[in-house]
């Protein structure tokens, strides 16, 4: 993977869809995003448009597939490819019982040959990085072998990058909510495989709550990966840029950042889009700063409505004081 690809925003289930990301956009022009994960039957037998289409503002875009036959997932990657995706991703994490009935997410873990064949498959489809997202291991297994016994075949099939999650997944007895946090966090265990897989881009993610705590980490591996702090808090991504890229940011403020928006709002909104299908991804913007719980409550409230327009939002921002006073430097 290329050295720009060194934060990254993860793919979250109902949350990362193409209105997220684009708002994710503006606050950051560098970091990766990712769809939400989409199964190889959706790409397939679905509607695409709906599915995969993103804006082209977006790049660099990943999509994340969910799939175990390695033809079925070699064709969906030829798909999203032709489609302008900068990387497709192979979901080898999500420990949900649907996904697990489907035999993909986490439960692959076990089978480590399959991951590999259905990574060399992917590979002789498409020209674009072909990468796996997965745990440290499942239920009973030993993460120092798990996790090296799924390097290496992932190597083995030419994979550009392996990004783990730094907790195992119980699928058998937690739920997958539980899965996000009650397994305990074992970053040594990423930055071993780092060390034994020098030449393997290696992101890590899990318990990521700050892009501060994602430098630190870029020492002693390629990439972080930042999940629900990234959505809940998406005032945190305005330090992307200066922290990690050394870039400025592309706003000085999260009101700033939320006036860049607009236009997208308002084109979307002629298009026939529900403007709480795009304020639900902003609602964490001014946490902390005074305002911020009106803000909250006057979207919650009247976006939802049938006809609500850009109105509803400009009187939103009104509630809010003047950005946050830690976010000031990023205008420098």
């Amino acid at each position: 993977m290329q050295r720009k690809h060194q934060f990254s925003i993860a793919p979250m289930m109902e949350w990362t869809d193409r209105h997220c990301r684009f708002f994710h956009r503006t606050l950051t022009r560098h970091a990766l995003l990712y769809t939400e994960m989409i199964t190889t039957g959706a790409v397939l037998r679905g509607d695409r448009a709906r599915l995969l289409g993103f804006d082209p503002a977006e790049h660099p875009v990943a999509v994340q597939l969910g799939g175990s036959d390695p033809r079925a997932l070699a064709e969906c990657a030829r798909i999203c490819a032709d489609l302008g995706y900068d990387a497709v991703n192979l979901n080898v994490g999500c420990p949900s019982d649907r996904v697990r009935e489907g035999r993909f997410g986490a439960c692959l873990m076990a089978e480590p040959q399959l991951v590999g064949e259905c990574i060399a498959a992917m590979k002789a489809a498409v020209a674009v990085p072909v990468t796996v997202k997965c745990r440290i291991g499942i239920d009973e297994q030993d993460p120092e072998e798990s996790l090296d016994t799924l390097a290496r075949t992932v190597v083995a099939a030419r994979v550009d990058a392996l990004i783990v999650h730094a907790r195992k997944a119980w699928l058998d007895g937690l739920s997958p909510r539980e899965n996000r946090d009650i397994p305990p966090l074992d970053y040594g265990r990423v930055y071993r495989l780092k060390r034994a897989w020098p030449n393997l881009h290696v992101s890590i993610n899990g318990g990521i709550a700050s892009v501060e705590g994602a430098a630190e980490h870029l020492a002693r591996v390629d990439g972080v990966m930042m999940g629900r702090a990234a959505y809940q808090e998406p005032w945190r991504l305005l330090t992307v840029d200066p922290l990690i890229y050394g870039a400025p940011a592309p706003y000085g403020s999260p009101k700033a950042a939320l006036e860049a928006f607009f236009p997208y709002v308002e084109r979307e909104l002629a298009g026939g889009t529900r403007l709480h299908a795009m304020t639900r991804h902003i609602l964490g913007l001014f946490q902390g700063v005074p305002g911020a719980r009106a803000f909250r409550r006057h979207i919650a409230t009247h976006a939802v409505k049938p006809g609500a327009d850009i109105a509803v939002l400009r009187h939103a921002m009104g509630l809010v004081m003047d950005a946050r006073a830690e976010l000031a430097h990023i205008a420098a």
